[in-house]
C-alpha cells in the first residue's frame, strides 16, 4: 500500500508517515518547504519520500498525485492558526487552504479512486451545552473562521468521495510545532504560578497514538465519519495544565479561571469539546490510551 500524507512538517503528519513506514508501507509526504528536514530536534523522517506541494495550486495537486499514484491520502494540512485566521486579510487565504485545498485533494483522490482520510475538528459545532458530539451529527455552527473552513472541508470530501475517512480531534499535542504541554513547560520554568481556563472541556489527543488509530482505519473500508480523541474522561485546560505540572515534577501554582475571567480572544473557543468515540469500538477499532499515559509518555520523548 502507498500511502501519501499532505502536511508532513506538522504534529500529526510526521507521526503518519511513521507510523505507515513502521507497518512496512511505503509513505510518500509532503508540505510547502521544498525541503523537510523532520522533527525539530533534527530526526528524519524514516524511509519517507517528500514531495513539496502548495495544495491550494489545483493543477498541482492533481499532477503530483497522479504521478505518485497512492491508494490512500492522509490529509493533515491545514491552516491551524485560530486566532490569526481571524484577521481579515487572512480569511481568505484560510479558506483557500482549508476549504479549496481540501477540494482538490478530494478531486484529485476521485480521479484516482483512492481513499482519503480527513482530519477535522470539534470546532465544526458550536461547543454549547454538555452533551458529547456525536460523529454523525450534523447540527454545524462553528464559532470562528477556522471552524467554518473546516466544515467546508469536511462538505467538500463528503460530497466529492465515497471511500473517505472524516476524523474529528481536539486538544492535538505532538512533537512538531507548538502545543498546550510546551506552553504550560515554558510557562512553568519561569512563573510561580499561571491561570488557566477551567469551563471549555474536552480530551487531548496525542499524535502518536492517533496515527496508530488512522493507519489502522485505512487497512480497511470501514468509511465515514469519527471522532478520535485520548481516553481518560472529559477535563478542563485547568485539570490538563495541573497534570502536566504533577507529572513533569513543576511546583507551578494553576489557578483556575473562566474564560471570560480570561479575556477574549480573537476567535471564540467552543466550551464544549466533549466527543463521542463509541463509535470507534463499534467499527472495531482500538480506542487510543488514557491521556494522562499519552502525556507521561510524549513528556519522555520532548
Amino acid at each position: 500500500m502507498k500511502v501519501f500524507v499532505t502536511g508532513v512538517a506538522g504534529q500529526l503528519g510526521h507521526d503518519v508517515v511513521n507510523e505507515v513506514c513502521r507497518r512496512g508501507y511505503t509513505a510518500v509526504g509532503s508540505d510547502i518547504a521544498e525541503e523537510y528536514a523532520g522533527v525539530q530536534d533534527g530526526s528524519a523522517v524514516t524511509q519517507c519520500q517528500y514531495a513539496a506541494l502548495d495544495i491550494t495550486d489545483k493543477n498541482a495537486v492533481s499532477a503530483l498525485l497522479a504521478e505518485i499514484a497512492p491508494d490512500v491520502v492522509v490529509h493533515c494540512a491545514a491552516w491551524t492558526a485560530v486566532d490569526l485566521a481571524e484577521d481579515d486579510d487572512k480569511v481568505e487565504k484560510v479558506r483557500a487552504i482549508n476549504a479549496g485545498g481540501t477540494q482538490n485533494i478530494a478531486d484529485a483522490c476521485k480521479a484516482l479512486d483512492c481513499k482519503m482520510v480527513y482530519i477535522s475538528t470539534d470546532y465544526v459545532f458550536d461547543g454549547q451545552g454538555q452533551t458529547p458530539w456525536q460523529p454523525d451529527c450534523k447540527d454545524y455552527k462553528p464559532l470562528n473562521v477556522y471552524g467554518q473552513t473546516k466544515l467546508e472541508g469536511e462538505l467538500a470530501v463528503a460530497n466529492t468521495l465515497d471511500k473517505y475517512f472524516i476524523v474529528r480531534i481536539a486538544w492535538v499535542f505532538g512533537r512538531n510545532g507548538k502545543n498546550f504541554i510546551k506552553t504550560m513547560l515554558n510557562v512553568g520554568k519561569n512563573h510561580d504560578t499561571v491561570r488557566v481556563v477551567c469551563d471549555q472541556i474536552g480530551t487531548p489527543t496525542y499524535t502518536y497514538d492517533l496515527s496508530r488509530l488512522l493507519v489502522d482505519m485505512i487497512e480497511t473500508d470501514k468509511y465515514g465519519y469519527y471522532h478520535a480523541t485520548n481516553e481518560g474522561g472529559y477535563i478542563s485546560w485547568y485539570d490538563f495544565a495541573c497534570e502536566i505540572f504533577r507529572q513533569a515534577g513543576y511546583d507551578t501554582k494553576v489557578n483556575p479561571v473562566t474564560t471570560a475571567e480570561y479575556g477574549l480572544s480573537k476567535a471564540a473557543r467552543p466550551f464544549n469539546s466533549r466527543l463521542d468515540k463509541t463509535k470507534l469500538a463499534a467499527a472495531g477499532f482500538e480506542p487510543l490510551p488514557d491521556w494522562r499515559d499519552a502525556l507521561c509518555r510524549y513528556l519522555k520523548v520532548l
